[in-house]
């Protein structure tokens, strides 16, 4: 039986993207066609086989590409779809024009408003360019604000992200910690580390990370500067004073998008009326291009338990210093 080969270019598409984190949609590719012989170099593929499979697999990875290309997004799962028939271009645009899909992230994860008030977070998102985002631990605000950022990114709409919360200790003493102000930092900002990881793949957020793509750092940094052409996310602003908040909102520079997120049951200053969040929404609450959202119970997607343990706090008057 005659081998063929056959040469197909992903030019002007990112291989670490296309390909997938540890080459994950690559590999759908050969389970899919277990007598080629499949090899990536760089932006090019070299397919080696049959002339009937080489024609087939032609077809498939180009309207996979074609796909990639208009929704810069990719998974294992996707692959299986197209390649056994049960994606093609119509259903994708149907199932891609679901309004409640906010980001698709790493490994076929899709990351969408899943209750009432993150959907809610959404359409003020569309007509506002503030977002205040009030609840309880656990409700997804910091996690939707942030999947709106890559979003924003990924769409080119901003050149960056930068993601902030205030150097309060909440409950641990920082100075014990090891290491520089960064490595004490660090942990303190994991939760936005952790979101990121979900929605871009490893090896982009490092490079998106040396260059200034992405930016997380505690409030005091945001001083001084113009925040232009940014989706910029303050976390934690319940542990802020009116005088930080207003600091951080006079940073929006052109073409910015800010989201403010917090949790007034959890305020970690030394007096809770220290903290600014809720005379902030106050005065602002009404002007046009600013929303705001409550979170409540209801949006609590944690474990089951979660919703009864912040109920029973609430019930007996008892505030947690520290979302977890």
């Amino acid at each position: 039986m005659t081998t063929t080969q056959k040469e197909l270019s992903i030019e002007g598409v990112d291989p670490l993207e296309f390909y997938g984190a540890a080459d994950a949609n690559l590999e759908a590719f050969r389970k899919k066609f277990p007598k080629l012989q499949i090899v990536a170099r760089g932006t090019t593929l070299k397919v080696m086989g049959t002339e009937e499979s080489t024609e087939r697999f032609a077809s498939k990875f180009n309207e996979v590409l074609a796909y990639f290309r208009k929704y810069g997004h990719l998974s294992p799962r996707v692959i299986d779809q197209f390649c056994d028939g049960g994606l093609s271009a119509a259903v994708a645009e149907e199932e891609l024009s679901d309004p409640e899909i906010i980001v698709y992230g790493n490994n076929g994860l899709t990351v969408r408003a899943r209750t009432v008030n993150q959907l809610r977070m959404l359409k003020l998102y569309a007509g506002n360019d503030l977002l205040f985002a009030v609840g309880p631990a656990g409700s997804g605000k910091t996690y939707t604000a942030i999947a709106l950022a890559v979003r924003a990114l990924k769409n080119k709409e901003v050149k960056r992200i930068i993601l902030t919360r205030p150097a309060v200790e909440a409950g641990e003493k920082l100075g014990f910690l090891p290491g520089d102000m960064k490595e004490k930092l660090d942990p303190y900002l994991q939760p936005l580390y952790d979101a990121l990881n979900d929605m871009i793949p490893a090896a982009k957020l490092s490079k998106f990370m040396e260059d200034g793509t992405v930016q997380i750092a505690p409030l005091a940094y945001m001083r001084g500067r113009t925040l232009d052409n940014a989706f910029v996310i303050l976390d934690e602003a319940q542990n802020t004073t009116v005088s930080q908040i207003k600091m951080f909102l006079t940073r929006m520079g052109k073409n910015a998008r800010f989201i403010v997120t917090g949790d007034l049951t959890q305020i970690d200053l030394p007096r809770h009326a220290d903290s600014g969040l809720t005379p902030v929404i106050r005065m602002l609450q009404g002007i046009d291009g600013i929303g705001i959202v409550e979170f409540d119970n209801r949006d609590i997607l944690r474990h089951r338990l979660v919703k009864h343990i912040v109920e029973a706090f609430e019930q007996h008057g008892v505030g947690e210093s520290h979302e977890v």
